[in-house]
C-alpha cells in the first residue's frame, strides 16, 4: 500500500507579509502539494485553507509550520485537529514538533491544547495593541481608517450590477470581495 501524500500549509497575515520562512521550514518535508494562504488566522474562512482540508485524503500528512499558522482560534484549532484525524489524516507541527494521528495521546491533547491557547492570547493582545494603537492616532487626528476595497467608480458599477439582479456570490467573486464587503457596499 502506497503512502498518503505529505501536503504542506503556510498562512501569513497580509499580502505584504513574507512566507520564506515557513516555506524553508517545509522545504525538506518533500511535499506533494502546498497551500499557502495570506489572510488572519481568525477564523477558518480563508481560501487555500479551504482548498488543502478538501484535498486531503485518508493516510495523508497535513504538515504546518506552527499552530498558530492553522488557527488563532483554540476551538478552531481543536477542532481541525480532531476532524482531520477521525479522518485517517495525520496533522504534523513542525515548530512544535507535534505530530497528531488521532490516537488521543494525553500528552499530545495536552500540548494541543496550551499551544492553542497561547496563539489565541497572542492573537487577542495584538488585537487590543491594534485598537490602542488606532485611539492614540484618532486623538491626534491622523487616523484615515482602512483603504476602501473598492475605489468610486467600481461602486457604482457594483450597484448597477447589483440592480440589475446580478448573483452576489459572483459579484463578490468578480470584484475579489468577500459577500460581507459586497453588503456593505449595497447598503
Amino acid at each position: 500500500m502506497s503512502r498518503g501524500q505529505l501536503v504542506g500549509y503556510i498562512r501569513v497575515s497580509t499580502e505584504e507579509q513574507n512566507t520564506a520562512r515557513q516555506e524553508q521550514a517545509l522545504a525538506d518535508m518533500h511535499l506533494d502539494k502546498t497551500f499557502i494562504d495570506k489572510a488572519s488566522g481568525k477564523d477558518t474562512d480563508r481560501p487555500q485553507l479551504t482548498a488543502a482540508l478538501a484535498h486531503l485524503r485518508e493516510g495523508d500528512t497535513f504538515i504546518i509550520y506552527s499552530m498558530d499558522r492553522l488557527s488563532r482560534s483554540l476551538n478552531d484549532l481543536i477542532g481541525m485537529v480532531k476532524s482531520l484525524t477521525a479522518k485517517g489524516i495525520k496533522v504534523q507541527f513542525i515548530k512544535e514538533s507535534l505530530t497528531f494521528t488521532g490516537d488521543n495521546n494525553p500528552m499530545a491533547n495536552l500540548m494541543l491544547g496550551i499551544m492553542g491557547s497561547l496563539a489565541e492570547w497572542e492573537r487577542s493582545v495584538i488585537r487590543e495593541r491594534q485598537l490602542a494603537g488606532i485611539a492614540i492616532a484618532k486623538a491626534k487626528g491622523v487616523y484615515k481608517g482602512r483603504k476602501k476595497a473598492l475605489s468610486a467608480d467600481e461602486q457604482t458599477e457594483l450597484k448597477a450590477l447589483a440592480l440589475g439582479g446580478a448573483n452576489k456570490s459572483d459579484l463578490a467573486k468578480q470584484f475579489s470581495i468577500s459577500r460581507q464587503t459586497l453588503y456593505s457596499y449595497l447598503s
